[in-house]
């Protein structure tokens, strides 16, 4: 079989930077599917893309299908010949439809009887006969939410289509793409190299347009170059350049041929907080900020342009141009907030409604200062600063530079609650309240901060459950999803000694008749049990383990992980299985059993050894584990029950437990429910598998 290697590349107007390499992978692996499913072998595929381009490569492409045989079953030969033996009008009709007569078919001879057979032998179909329609259905696939037309096509797609290549060697195929014909052309930068060129082979693809177009089509490679070239032009005036890998990505899908230049702005401008300079270089102009050793920011940024020049201060000095008024703009709203204190705007989240039934800003601050202070009296944290920074969460709010840049709220309330002569404590807890904020991010740790955090998230979680609008499907406007995963993640990693209904319990007080959902507290603390599956989930955690503890539904997520990690250390080891099989033996045993067990062990009614010999070490242990327990140390309580799997495995063995003896049955029952009970303690290992 032959093999040669294909190139398919769909030039576009600039395509969506953030959404760049989404759409390249999915064209090669909706495309690869295709190669799969037409069984075209081929060694490797990778996908290019650049702002005006996707393309994908494809090495070792099989030019036409393997040629197969493929069997065609027909009635059985009982049904396909009459008395006679002569063919039925079934026999006749089913030959006739594969081109051959029933004489001329073969047998099939299975243990169930005969059927006649056709084996038709199916020639492949060439290559390049499917391409077109293959790549058209990868095209089609592609994650576009708002398609568009152009000019008086009714093709939709991304961005207006220029040109198609669908190159298989030297070779062109022939056929469209979003109505576009496939030819040779390739379109070079917009302002450098060639404007067009012709391809000889597909094989060139990379380096032709790197060498006429002036075009780095390699996606990995032009994203190394900005990284290597940025960090090379910040270590040259002694800094580090923020590379924050969305930017970076971002850029990389903005630019062709990326040229990495230095500019600087006034040092006046650093006496505004660095985050707001931050947050106008890396969202507004797309810099790179540069910091120096000590992690101060320099009055430098570093950019890509998409152009090489012969006089690169013009490029500089246009960009310098164009950041100052935004530096500018940081710099008035800094000054001008500074007039005003937090508190003094506290009047002012009258006039904003956070939601209409919750009522305002005001009101929510006053609900998160005394949750917060509550939280703050259960974890021995200072309530004062705890109420105090839950007073003035909300306050920069209300500020202009928050107002200019959104992303900036609780991390200006840091600075100019500094500035107001707050202590550092509550300082910090506003810039905190709105931590964990995604997948990945740290939790606030210092007390005040802890208590913020968890007070924020508390008085949106019961407010809206209490309301009525728990999220339904993928739906979740107040993001209260990652409110619940935020708060169990804050108490497990500080190791709180909260209780979700304590804390659910206090959080429905304070927001008092507006709550109107008489099940908000039952439907909060469920919805936590069903985030605590998710997150452990997603930490690989074996979904057995979980059930075993969500069984048990304990409500302190401090204790849930301990739990969590106990059960699955247990599940480890060698007596596991053994145990969880014995405990479901038990729990079978035990669900049939009517009336009340005695509450007791009758020591003269063990008669057998094997239960004189459960027993006696059940009562050995009760002294060690009680401790234990106590301490919430489920682990090394889990591996003292582990060394009962002997004395369980005999019991079973040797006694017979629903014995005739009603009071014998009874006291075996009662000897087993003491053996299930300290179990129970820390989950139910009977549903491990």
């Amino acid at each position: 079989m032959n093999f040669e290697n294909l190139l398919i590349e769909v030039g576009t107007e600039e395509l969506p930077p953030k959404s760049l390499r989404k759409l390249a992978e999915s064209f090669l692996s909706n495309f690869t599917d295709e190669l799969k499913t037409a069984e075209l072998s081929f060694e490797s595929a990778v996908w290019h893309a650049a702002p005006r381009r996707l393309a994908i490569c494809v090495n070792q492409l099989a030019l036409a299908q393997a040629d197969k045989v493929v069997e065609k079953r027909g009635p059985a030969v009982a049904q396909a010949f009459d008395a006679d033996g002569n063919p039925t009008k079934a026999a006749m009709g089913w030959a006739r439809g594969n081109g051959i007569t029933v004489e001329q078919a073969d047998r099939l001879k299975t243990d169930k009887g005969e059927w006649l057979l056709h084996q038709a032998k199916v020639v492949g179909v060439e290559t390049k006969s499917l391409i077109a329609a293959m790549a058209q259905r990868s095209l089609d696939k592609l994650p576009i939410p708002k398609p568009m037309r152009w000019g008086s096509n009714s093709t939709q797609f991304i961005r207006p289509v220029h040109t198609v290549t669908m190159m298989l060697g030297s070779e062109v195929i022939e056929g469209e793409l979003l109505g576009i014909k496939s030819a040779r052309v390739i379109r070079g930068h917009r302002f450098m190299g060639q404007a067009s060129f012709e391809l000889d082979h597909a094989d060139n693809y990379l380096s032709a347009l790197k060498e006429q177009g002036k075009v780095e089509a390699d996606y990995e490679v032009r994203k190394a170059q900005i990284k290597a070239d940025a960090e090379a032009a910040a270590a040259k005036i002694g800094g580090v350049a923020d590379l924050e890998d969305d930017l970076l990505e971002e850029v990389t899908s903005l630019v062709e041929w990326p040229v990495v230049l230095t500019a600087s702005f006034e040092e006046k401008f650093l006496d505004v907080p660095a985050e707001a300079l931050v947050y106008t270089m890396k969202g507004d102009q797309k810099y790179f900020p540069v910091f120096d050793k000590a992690g101060q920011l320099l009055p430098n940024f570093i950019f890509v342009t998409n152009i090489e020049s012969k006089d690169p201060q013009q490029i500089i000095a246009g960009n310098e141009r164009v950041v100052r008024p935004r530096l500018a703009d940081a710099e008035f709203f800094f000054e001008t907030d500074k007039k005003d204190s937090l508190e003094s705007r506290l009047s002012s989240l009258e006039t904003v409604v956070f939601q209409k039934q919750l009522g305002t800003i005001k009101d929510r601050v006053a609900r998160i200062s005394d949750m917060a202070g509550f939280i703050a009296n259960s974890i021995d944290a200072n309530a004062d600063e705890a109420s105090r920074a839950g007073l003035l969460s909300k306050s920069d709010l209300m500020t202009n530079m928050v107002m200019e840049f959104t992303d900036l709220q609780g991390t200006m309330g840091m600075h100019y609650a500094r500035l107001n002569g707050e202590t550092e404590a509550v300082a910090l807890a506003l810039q905190e309240q709105y931590k964990p904020k995604f997948s990945g991010d740290t939790v606030p740790t210092a007390p005040v901060s802890v208590c913020v955090a968890l007070a924020e998230k508390l008085d949106t979680l019961v407010g809206i459950f209490g309301i009525g609008q728990a999220p339904k499907g993928a739906a979740d406007p107040f993001a209260l999803r990652r409110a619940a995963i935020g708060i169990l993640r804050i108490c497990v990693e500080n190791n709180l000694p909260l209780n979700l209904v304590d804390l659910i319990a206090k959080a429905q007080e304070l927001h008092g008749s507006n709550l109107t959902n008489d099940k908000a507290a039952e439907q909060v603390l469920e919805f936590f049990m069903g985030r605590f599956r998710a997150w452990y989930q997603d930490q690989g955690v074996s979904v057995d383990v979980i059930l075993a503890v969500l069984a048990r539904r304990p409500t302190s997520p401090a204790d849930f992980d301990s739990r969590i990690k106990a059960v699955s250390h247990f599940r480890s080891l060698e007596q596991a299985s053994a145990l969880a099989a014995a405990n479901k033996r038990v729990s079978n045993i035990l669900a049939k059993v009517e009336g009340e067990l005695p509450a007791t062990i009758d020591a003269g009614l063990l008669v057998e050894n094997a239960e004189k010999a459960l027993a006696e070490k059940l009562n050995e242990l009760q002294p060690q584990l009680a401790p234990l327990f106590a301490a919430a140390n489920y682990q090394e309580a889990l591996a003292l029950l582990a060394g009962l799997r002997e004395s369980v495995d005999t019991f079973f063995e040797d006694v017979m437990v629903m014995a005739d003896d009603e009071a014998l049955k009874n006291n075996r029952l009662a000897l087993l429910s003491s053996l299930r009970e300290q179990f129970l303690h820390a989950a139910d290992i009977s549903l491990l598998q």
